[in-house]
C-alpha cells in the first residue's frame, strides 16, 4: 500500500532532478536568513551558487545541535515569526531545548509524511488508530494525529498514560493500529495481561513503533504479546519529527526515507567522512522543503546504514538499517564502545528474560564497570539459586563473546525495573554523578 505513489516509486533520476532543485532552494533560503549559516558558509568560502550538483552537498557545513542550542530559541527560523503557526521544543535534559517552527505550509508537508508513514505501516482509510505517543512539546503525538487525519482514519488522542484505562479503550473501541514507544507497546501488553485481556481478542494487525532504539528481539517479543505486526518507525524533532522514515509492511526490511523532502548521508563520526552506501556511520540530514526551521547538513548522532536497493513494495527511495543507537549514548568501556541496543539483542535470546532491562556504569578506581540489570518471569525467579546463577554466567559469557566487554549480570525480580510510558531510561551513567 503506496499512499504517493508518484514519488514514492519515482524512478532515481528524477528523483534526484528534484533533490537537487530543492536543495539549491533551501541554501539560498538559510543563507540570507539566518545569520548563523551565512557566517558558517562564509568561513568555507561558500556561496549558493556553488552548489551546482548534489555531489556539492559535502561541501556544506555541519550543523550540529549545540548550534541550535546557541541559537535558542527562534535564531534558526528562516521566516518571521507571525508565518510559524506551531511551535515543537525538545525535552532539554542535557541542557536548553531545542526549539523548532512550522509555517502552515510545514504542518500540510508533516501531515502528508505521517499519512505516508501510517499507510508504509499497514493503516488505511478504514483504520481506527490509537494514538499513545505523547501529545504537547514532543512531537509523536501530533504529528500521528495529523497524519492519521490526513490520511482520512479515525484517531483516538489517548496520549501516553493511565494505561488500564488505554486496555480498556482498546477492548471497547476496538483499534486497529496501535502507534507508541515500543517499551510502551509491551508495557501496555502487560498491563492487559494483569487485567485478564487477551491480545489475541483484540482487533490490532500493525503496530508502528519509534522514539528509542530497539532490537529484532524485541520485535518478535511485542509481536507475540501483542498479536500484531510492529514497524519500525525514525524521525527528531529537528528534522521534522516523526515521518523521517519507515518500514513497510509488506517487507520490514529496511526503514524507507523520504526523499523528496529529506537528503540522507551517512559519515564516520569522527573524521566526518562521507561513506559510501552500506556501510555503517553516523546519519545526517539535509531537509529541503521546509520552510520555517530548515536544516543543512545535521548531524543526528544515530547510527546506521543506507541501503540503495529498491524494496519489493515498490518503493525506490534509499532505506536506512534499524538505529543501532546514538553516538552520544553510546557507552566507552574500557575502550570497547558498547550501544544499549546490542546488549538487548544478546539477554532477549535467552529463554525466561523480560524485555525490560538497565545498564548500570560506575568507575572503580579508574577502571569502568558495567552491571546489566535483567528481568526474568516468575518461573526463571523461583528457580533454585544455582539456576539463577547459572543464566546469570551464560548471559556474562555471551555479552563478553558478543561485545568484547565484561560485564556483571544480574538477573532481578519481575516488574522491579521502573516502567515509563515515553522512551525508556537504559543506562545509568554513575560516573558523571
Amino acid at each position: 500500500m503506496i499512499y504517493n505513489e508518484e514519488y514514492e516509486t519515482m524512478p532515481r533520476e528524477a528523483l534526484e532532478a528534484i533533490q537537487l532543485r530543492r536543495l539549491q532552494s533551501v541554501v539560498a533560503r538559510v543563507y540570507s536568513t539566518v545569520p548563523f549559516y551565512q557566517k558558517r558558509f562564509d568561513e568555507a568560502g561558500l556561496k549558493p551558487d556553488h552548489i551546482r550538483s548534489l555531489d556539492d552537498l559535502r561541501k556544506l557545513p555541519f550543523t550540529y545541535k549545540d548550534n541550535l542550542r546557541d541559537n535558542y530559541p527562534f535564531g534558526m527560523f528562516t521566516v518571521p515569526m507571525d508565518n510559524v503557526v506551531r511551535i515543537h521544543a525538545s525535552s532539554g535534559t542535557t541542557g536548553k531545548p531545542t526549539v523548532v517552527g512550522y509555517t502552515a505550509r510545514d504542518i500540510q508537508t508533516w501531515s502528508e509524511l505521517m499519512a505516508r508513514t501510517l499507510m508504509a505501516g499497514g493503516a488505511t482509510k478504514g483504520d481506527m488508530i490509537h494514538n499513545a505517543y505523547g501529545y504537547g512539546l514532543f512531537t509523536g503525538g501530533l504529528g500521528f494525529h495529523y497524519g492519521a487525519e490526513k490520511l482520512g482514519a479515525s484517531v483516538i488522542p489517548i496520549s501516553g498514560g493511565n494505561t488500564k484505562r488505554q486496555v480498556m479503550i482498546m477492548k471497547d473501541f476496538a483499534p486497529t493500529i496501535l502507534t507508541c514507544t515500543p517499551s510502551y507497546a509491551l508495557m501496555i501488553g502487560e498491563v492487559a495481561e494483569e487485567m485478564g485481556i487477551n491480545f489475541r481478542e483484540l482487533h490490532f494487525k500493525a503496530g508502528i513503533f519509534g522514539a528509542e532504539p530497539w532490537s529484532e528481539q524485541m520485535r518478535e517479543e511485542i509481536e507475540k504479546k501483542l498479536n500484531l505486526k510492529a514497524m519500525d518507525i525514525y524521525g527528531l524533532s529537528e528534522i521534522i519529527g516523526p515521518g523521517v522514515s519507515v518500514e513497510c509492511i509488506e517487507a520490514q526490511n529496511g526503514l524507507h526515507i523520504f526523499e523528496d523532502h529529506f537528503i540522507p548521508e551517512i559519515i564516520d563520526p569522527d573524521t566526518e567522512e562521507v561513506l559510501p552506501y552500506n556501510t555503517p556511520g553516523e546519519l545526517v540530514f539535509t531537509t529541503i522543503t521546509k520552510e520555517a526551521f530548515p536544516v543543512i547538513r545535521y548531524r543526528t548522532r544515530d547510527i546506521s546504514i543506507l541501503h540503495p536497493e529498491p524494496c519489493r513494495c515498490g518503493r525506490t527511495m534509499v532505506r536506512m538499517g534499524r538505529v543501532r543507537g546514538r553516538s552520544d549514548d553510546m557507552l566507552i568501556i574500557r575502550g570497547v564502545n558498547v550501544f544499549p541496543s546490542q546488549i538487548e539483542s544478546v539477554i532477549m535470546e535467552f529463554d525466561g528474560i523480560e524485555p525490560h532491562y538497565q545498564l548500570v556504569v560506575e568507575r572503580e578506581g579508574r577502571l569502568d564497570t558495567l552491571t546489566v540489570m535483567v528481568e526474568v518471569n516468575e518461573r526463571i525467579f523461583s528457580d533454585e539459586v544455582k539456576n539463577m546463577q547459572a543464566m546469570e554466567q551464560s548471559l556474562e559469557k555471551n555479552i563478553k563473546e558478543m561485545l568484547g566487554v565484561a560485564a556483571q549480570v544480574k538477573l532481578v525480580e519481575p516488574k522491579s525495573i521502573q516502567r515509563t510510558e515515553g522512551k525508556a531510561v537504559r543506562v545509568m551513567d554513575k560516573r558523571e554523578i
